[in-house]
Formats: structure tokens, C-alpha cells, sequence
């Protein structure tokens, strides 16, 4: 297969970013909307040009799809150690060519009606082309230093898109908040690199998952290397996951997505739903083998039990929000960490398995209908100026477009059949119950939830109450329109394309299967939730704030996100600084500057003193040299005459 061309999917954005920059004040707005969009479609069809080539005319080769990597090296360390860049093609990373492009193309489309108008709007063209070819260059990667230069590029991205209000004091403090936390998980990244390097000599991919279930491979390299009861590799994989946790926001690391807010509703859609926030799904899953077959997948349990946890944590927290955005960003937080969760439990048995094939399925389809819930949600800001639930409700009469796409999507996130999450989510559950059946139920609570908390969301906006709008709210213009038609149409079909055909580990098969107990069990728990967010939420009533009174203090926690925000803030600010940085600072302050400005003063003080020996007056410079001569002639007299 020859993948040269591949180069021009990320190259491509890389120089709309690169013309929109430079040329920032000289192109007009409107054509720097058609400049991103032209840019993104042409990526977009190579991207689909490519899964057709790879998935149709190549096909299976003894039943496994074959990975093209064409590289080339960049730094040479030693012999053997080198980092290269270059391009890896199976089928996870076809997969996300078409997913990042998909969302991305649909997120331009929409933006050149959404951001109409606004003063930053080439600029914000831009920062989606940057972001674009940052996470494009990112599932491309053919090794883990490549993987972690586009993982930078993409968290600087984020910084920008986030801060895009640059003006507002909470845009500016939410943007630095996502870099600074999710530099101290890529810090645990970098780590894990660096022990990679070190003790297996290569950041290769394929290198790095030659290994099998009699330990050979790779795993010969590595020794007895051990710290603390667990071997070295497994370190390095727990903190490379460490890494993938901040970008995806799981648990504890999950407090800078509901802030990421602040930026632009599509920055949302494009970023914080569809493509960033899975890149730590992506990296596990780009490692699998070598998480599943280390140390009977110690590394592995872990990545389920933080996914279970994250997911029934973000969803309880959704159930009490008031921003739709930050419902959806929960909503988001808790739909990754059922995905780390199909990672998790996935299980070997010669060819059957569905944990790995259920969690890039859930990937794929929460891409379009997370997408759609957030862009679903941008026309209802876009209409009513408001983020906020009390400031809507109606709206089905004057967004028509709007509701029926943002129901699709919601059903589709429920699981109610035949819509695209049904079939991806029954997939992680049967791994959960053929696995470990805790983590199965933690996964059907959450189902529930889920329906429940996004049913709230639904009938809050286009139903309850009928709220007075100072300005009528009307439907989207067509730029808009359009992108919400077309994910609503793949939140429908997506759940029909056989997967488990396209997505096939090399070590170990994966075929998916419907297990018709389990899915009926599944579709009743997200019935239920609906069904009770119908009695709660489709009339006016009190039933919701008798419920919000009866739990109390558990309520008030939940709404409060469980107060992360303020230990963080405890911990670095009363602990770290007050304890141990500023006494620190003080010592630095008194001591060490003390000491520099005190010989600095000395210098002032001493040059104040003999400064007058140059006062620039011939006469004087002619005394001093004469007085110079006679002392060294009267030393010289006195030293020979005795």
C-alpha cells in the first residue's frame, strides 16, 4: 500500500493554519471560513479514500488487517535508540482519520455560522486547523515520542481554543487550568516514555507490542527489573496511562473539562467530546498488548477500575448541573471512562473476545452523537443567549431542526435501540459481565443514569415550562443545520456497520456479538431513566426540588462536584504555597537575593567613593601619574640601598 499520500491529511491543515495566521489581517472573514472548510473536506475525503483502500481493496491477510508504516529516523541516540516520524496505517488509526476528520470538517461547517460575526474570526479558523493537524499527526504516530510531540501540540491547541475569549477572566483562568493540570499528567507521560526508552532500547510500536502470553517478545529485554512488588514495565505503562487520564479527564485528573466550557460551543463539540478527550483511549489502545499480556494485565485492571469509577462519578455529578454544557462535558468525562472500562475487561479466548473491538466501537459512535449533543446544544445557546436550564424550555415550537436532532442523540447516548450507542454500549457491557460482573452492574447503574441525566437535559429545553423569550428563539441558518442533520444521520446508521470486521488486534481476535439478556436488561435500565425523566422534567412540577431537599448534603456535594475544585485549591494554595512555597520564596527573598543586592549595593557604594579618579581632567590623571612614578622610584631607591 503505498501511504506517501497520507502526508497531505495532517499537512493540510497544518498550512490552512499556517495561511490563516500569517495572513490573519489581510483575508477576509468569510474567506478564511471557506479557506478551514475546503481545507478540511480535502483532508476528509483522502481520509475516507484511505479506509477504503485499506479496509475494501486490501482486505484481511489471514485474517488480520496488515500495518503499512512508512518512517524515517530524526534523532539518533545510540545504536539502536532513535526516535523516527512518520506514519503507522491499521485499523484503529483509520478509524480515528475518520473520526477526527468527520467531527472536524462538521465543527468548521458549523463554526462559519456560530462565530458569524465575531472579531477573532479568522483567527479562530486557525486554532481549529492547528488543532486539527496536531491531533491528525497524534494517531498517525509510529512511535511513543512522535505520539507525545502531537500530544503537546494538541494540548497547546486546546489552550488556545479554550482561551479563545481571551477578554473574559474566566476563559483566561479556564484555559490555563486544562494546560497546567494535564502538564502534570503528561509529566507521569514523559516519565513513562523515559523508562520505556531506557530499558527497551526503542519507542517503536510495533516493536513495543511484539509480546505474547508466554511472556517472549520484548518482555526478554526487561529482565527482573522491578520497584516496590511490580516490574518496571508495568510502571511505565501505568504512568503512560497517567498521561492518557489527563487528557481524557478521568478521575482525579477530570477538573479541567467542565471549565474547558468557557470556550466556543463548536471548540467543545470539536475538542472536549469527539477527539481530544479520547486520545488517552487511543494511547491505551495503541499499547493494548502490551497492557493485556504484562504481568497477567496488572496495568490493565487499573485502567478498568479508574474508567468504572470516572463513569459513574461524572454521571452522578450530571444529574444536578444547570449548564448544558457542563452537563454534556460530565456526560462526556463519564462516556470515556466506560470506554477505558471496555479496555479494561476485555478478554483473551482464543478469537472471542469484545472488550477491545466494544470500546473503539463506543469511541466511534459517541464521536457523532456526543458531536450532536454539543452542536445541539450551541443552536439552543446561539437562539436563547444563555447557558443555563431555567432560561429554557419550549423551544420544540421554534427550533424544529434542533430537537429532533438533539432527541436522536440523546436516544442514541441512552442505548435505546436501533441508534448507534445501543450497539457499542451493549458491546462493553457483555465484556464487563464475562469479565467481572462488579464492574458490569457499575456500567448498567450508569446506563440509567445516563438516560436519566440527558432526558433531563431534553425536556429542560424543548419542553417544560413555556417560557416568555425577550427576543423569539428561531432555528439555525443552514451552516448550522446542516452539520446537526448529518451527525443525527450517522447517530442512526453508525450502529450498523460491522465493526468487529474492521477492528482486529494483531495479538489477540475480537469478534462482537449481542448477547439478547444482557441488551434487554440494558435497554430497560435506560428506559427507566427516560421514563423517570419524563414524570420529572416533560411538565412544570416540583418533583425535582423535592427530590434536590430530600437528599440534602448529598445533593448539595453532587452540585458542588464534590468540592475537587476547592481541595485542589486547599492543597496548592494553603499546603503547597502557604507551607512549603512561600517560606521557600521568603528564604530565596531574604538570603539569596539579599545576598546578590547586598554585594550590589557594596559596588554602587564603592564606585561612589573612587569614581573621582576619573574625573576626565588632564591635570589630574597627569598628578596621579607623576605621584605614581616618584612612590615606585622611592620603593626602588629604598629596596637597593638596603
Amino acid at each position: 500500500m503505498n501511504i506517501t499520500y497520507i502526508l497531505f491529511i495532517p499537512l493540510i491543515p497544518l498550512a490552512v493554519f499556517l495561511l490563516l495566521g500569517i495572513f490573519n489581517q489581510q483575508i477576509k472573514p468569510a474567506a478564511s471560513g471557506y479557506i478551514g472548510v475546503l481545507g478540511l473536506s480535502i483532508s476528509a475525503v483522502l481520509s475516507y479514500y484511505t479506509a477504503y483502500q485499506y479496509f475494501f481493496v486490501l482486505g484481511k491477510s489471514n485474517g488480520i488487517y496488515q500495518t503499512f508504516v512508512e518512517k524515517t529516523v530524526w534523532m539518533n541516540f545510540t545504536d539502536t535508540l532513535h526516535i523516527d516520524m512518520g506514519i503507522l496505517i491499521d485499523p484503529i488509526s483509520v478509524m480515528m482519520l475518520i473520526v477526527v476528520t468527520t467531527i472536524s470538517l462538521m465543527v468548521h461547517i458549523y463554526s462559519r455560522g456560530y462565530m458569524k460575526g465575531d472579531d477573532g474570526y479568522t483567527k479562530f479558523f486557525a486554532f481549529l486547523s492547528l488543532f486539527s493537524f496536531s491531533m491528525l499527526g497524534l494517531v498517525l504516530a509510529t512511535n511513543l515520542f512522535q505520539i507525545y510531540i502531537f500530544w503537546e501540540l494538541v494540548g497547546v491547541s486546546s489552550f488556545l481554543l479554550i482561551g479563545y475569549y481571551y477578554t473574559k477572566t474566566s476563559a483566561v483562568a479556564a484555559a490555563k487550568k486544562a494546560f497546567i493540570v494535564t502538564r502534570f499528567a503528561d509529566f507521569g507521560f514523559l516519565i513513562g516514555i523515559l523508562i520505556v526508552g531506557y530499558y527497551a532500547g526503542t519507542f517503536d510500536f510495533q516493536t513495543l507490542n511484539a509480546v505474547n502470553p508466554e511472556g517472549e517478545g520484548l518482555l526478554l529485554h526487561w529482565g527482573a527489573s522491578s520497584f516496590m512488588g511490580l516490574s518496571v514495565i508495568t510502571w511505565a505503562l501505568l504512568l503512560i496511562f497517567m498521561g492518557g487520564a489527563g487528557k481524557s479527564a478521568m478521575f482525579p485528573l477530570h477538573i479541567w473539562l467542565p471549565d474547558a466550557m468557557e470556550g466556543p460551543t463548536p471548540v467543545s463539540a470539536l475538542i472536549h467530546a469527539a477527539t481530544m478527550v479520547v486520545a488517552g483511549v487511543y494511547l491505551v489502545a495503541r499499547l493494548f498488548p502490551m497492557y493485556y499480556f504484562v504481568e497477567n494485565g496488572f496495568a490493565l485492571n487499573i485502567v478498568a477500575y479508574v474508567g468504572a469509577f470516572s463513569s459513574l462519578f461524572a454521571a452522578v455529578i450530571a444529574l444536578t448541573q444547570t449548564d448544558i454544557k457542563r452537563v454534556l462535558a460530565f456526560s462526556t468525562m463519564s462516556q470515556i471512562g466506560y470506554m477505558m472500562l471496555a479496555l479494561g475487561v476485555s478478554s483473551y479466548k482464543g478469537e472471542e473476545g469484545v472488550g477491545y473491538m466494544a470500546s473503539m466501537f463506543h469511541l466511534f459512535t459517541h464521536a457523532m452523537f456526543k458531536a450532536l449533543l454539543f452542536l445541539g446544544a450551541g443552536s439552543v445557546i446561539h437562539a436563547v443567549h444563555s447557558n443555563y436550564l431555567k432560561d429554557m424550555g419550549g423551544l420544540r415550537k421554534y427550533m424544529p431542526i434542533t430537537n429532533i436532532t438533539f432527541l436522536i442523540a440523546a436516544l442514541a447516548i441512552a442505548g435505546v435501540p436501533p441508534f448507534a450507542g445501543f450497539w457499542s454500549k451493549d458491546e462493553i457491557l457483555v465484556a464487563a459481565f464475562e469479565k467481572n460482573q462488579l464492574l458490569y452492574f457499575v456500567g448498567l447503574f450508569v446506563a440509567g443514569l445516563t438516560a436519566f441525566y440527558m432526558f433531563r437535559l431534553y425536556f429542560g429545553i424543548f419542553w417544560g415550562k413555556e417560557t416568555k423569550y425577550e427576543h423569539t428563539p428561531h432555528e439555525s441558518p443552514i451552516s448550522m443545520a446542516f452539520p446537526l442533520l448529518f451527525l443525527a444521520f450517522m447517530s442512526i446508521v453508525a450502529g450498523f456497520i460491522p465493526f468487529s470486521e474492521f477492528v482486529t488486534a494483531d495479538k489477540v481476535g475480537f469478534v462482537g456479538h449481542l448477547n439478547y439478556t444482557l441488551a434487554a436488561v440494558a435497554v430497560g435500565t435506560g428506559l427507566t431513566g427516560i421514563i423517570l425523566a419524563w414524570i420529572f422534567y416533560k411538565k412544570e412540577n416540583d418533583l425535582a426540588d423535592k427530590f434536590a431537599n430530600a437528599f440534602g448534603i448529598f445533593y448539595k456535594w453532587t452540585y458542588n462536584k464534590f468540592y475537587f475544585d476547592e481541595i485542589y485549591m486547599f492543597v496548592t494554595k494553603k499546603i503547597i504555597f502557604d507551607r512549603v512555597s512561600a517560606p521557600i520564596a521568603k528564604f530565596d527573598k531574604k538570603y539569596v537575593d539579599g545576598t546578590m543586592e547586598g554585594i550590589g549595593n557594596k559596588t554602587v557604594i564603592l564606585s561612589e567613593k573612587i569614581k573621582g579618579l576619573q574625573s576626565g581632567r588632564l591635570q589630574d590623571y597627569a598628578m596621579f601619574f607623576v605621584s605614581g612614578v616618584v612612590i615606585i622610584a622611592l620603593v626602588f631607591i629604598y629596596l637597593y640601598t638596603n
